[in-house]
């Protein structure tokens, strides 16, 4: 049973990250790198986009 309440919590997580990076990216920033890792993004390599 406590499988579910963990699955639901990492769900939220994805979502919150995702929303938050594309928030900073929208507005210019980049976005935080705990937030890319959640995403499974690596910061060095987001960064390294459109150079």
């Amino acid at each position: 049973m406590t499988r579910k309440p963990n699955l639901l919590r990492d769900v939220f997580s994805i979502f919150g990250a995702a929303n938050a990076a594309a928030a900073a990216t929208q507005a210019g920033r980049i976005p935080t790198a705990r937030d890319l890792r959640t995403l499974g993004i690596e910061p060095k390599q987001f960064r390294a986009i459109g150079r």
